[in-house]
C-alpha cells in the first residue's frame, strides 16, 4: 500500500500541472480583456473548472505527502517529517480548499447575480465550513510544528469565509456588491494558483527561494492591486453601463 503512494503523488502533481498551466493563462484573458465580453465569460468559465480541477489534484498531493512525506518529498529528506508535513501536507491543503472555495463562490456571484438564495446553497455553504475547518487544523498544526509561517494561510482562510458570508447573508447588499464579490473570489484565486507556482514549483528549481517570503508576496501585491482597481471601475461605472439586474439586487435578496 505505502509503495503506490509516491505513484498517485506523481500522477496528481501531473494533473495539478496541466489543470494549474491552463489557469495561469485562461485567468489575464478576463483580467485584461473587455468585461461581460464572449472572450471573457468562455475563458472565466475556463479558468473556473480549471481551478476547481487544480485544487482538487492538490489535494490529493498534500494527502499523499501527510501519509508518507519522506517518500513523496525525497530532495527535502534533510528538512524533516514534520516539516514537509506541515508546509507541503497540511497547508497544501488549506490553500486547495481555499482555491476551490473562491472559484465556486466566485462562479456563484456571477450565475445568479444579485440573486443570493441560490447562492446559499449547500455546496457553497459546505466550503466555507470545510475552509474554517483547514484554517483552524492549520493554526494548530503550525503550533505543533513551530512554523509560523503556515499562518498565511488560515489569515486569507478566515477573511475569505467572513466576507463571503457577509455578503451572503446581508440584509441589504448594494447593488454591485454581486460583481465586487466576483472579482474579489476569482482574482483570488488567481493569486492562490500564482503562490503555488512561485512557492511549491520553484522548491524542486531553486529551494532556497521556494518559502521566501518576497516570493509570496509576488503574486499577493500584484492579485492585490487588481481587485483594488477593479472595484474601483466598478464604483466609477456609470448608471448606463451598469447591469440591468443591479438596480433591483436590494429586493431580490
Amino acid at each position: 500500500m505505502e509503495s503506490l503512494v509516491p505513484v498517485a503523488f506523481k500522477a496528481f502533481v501531473a494533473l495539478h500541472i496541466a489543470f494549474g498551466s491552463v489557469g495561469l493563462v485562461a485567468f489575464w484573458v478576463p483580467v485584461i480583456g473587455r468585461k461581460g465580453g464572449v472572450a471573457h465569460k468562455r475563458w472565466g468559465k475556463v479558468f473556473t473548472w480549471t481551478m476547481l480541477a487544480t485544487g482538487t489534484a492538490a489535494i490529493g498531493i498534500s494527502a499523499c505527502t501527510l501519509i508518507d512525506p519522506l517518500a513523496t518529498h525525497p530532495h527535502l529528506v534533510g528538512a524533516g517529517a514534520t516539516w514537509i508535513r506541515g508546509i507541503f501536507g497540511w497547508m497544501m491543503q488549506g490553500l486547495a480548499i481555499l482555491t476551490i472555495n473562491l472559484a465556486w463562490y466566485g462562479w456563484q456571484t456571477v450565475r445568479h447575480k444579485a440573486d443570493r438564495a441560490p447562492q446559499r446553497e449547500w455546496r457553497n455553504l459546505a466550503l466555507q465550513a470545510l475552509l474554517v475547518a483547514a484554517s483552524v487544523n492549520c493554526i494548530l498544526q503550525a503550533w505543533l510544528a513551530d512554523l509560523p509561517l503556515m499562518l498565511g494561510m488560515p489569515a486569507i482562510g478566515l477573511a475569505t469565509v467572513g466576507t463571503n458570508l457577509w455578503f451572503l447573508y446581508r440584509a441589504h447588499p448594494g447593488p454591485l456588491d454581486w460583481l465586487k464579490e466576483h472579482l474579489k473570489a476569482l482574482v483570488g484565486a488567481g493569486i492562490s494558483v500564482y503562490t503555488a507556482f512561485f512557492a511549491f514549483g520553484a522548491v524542486r528549481t531553486f529551494p532556497e527561494l521556494a518559502l521566501h517570503p518576497g516570493l509570496w508576496a509576488i503574486p499577493l501585491v500584484v492579485g492585490l492591486s487588481i481587485i483594488i482597481h477593479q472595484r474601483l471601475a466598478v464604483a466609477r461605472m456609470p448608471a448606463s453601463r451598469r447591469p440591468a439586474h443591479a438596480a433591483d439586487a436590494p429586493s431580490r435578496a
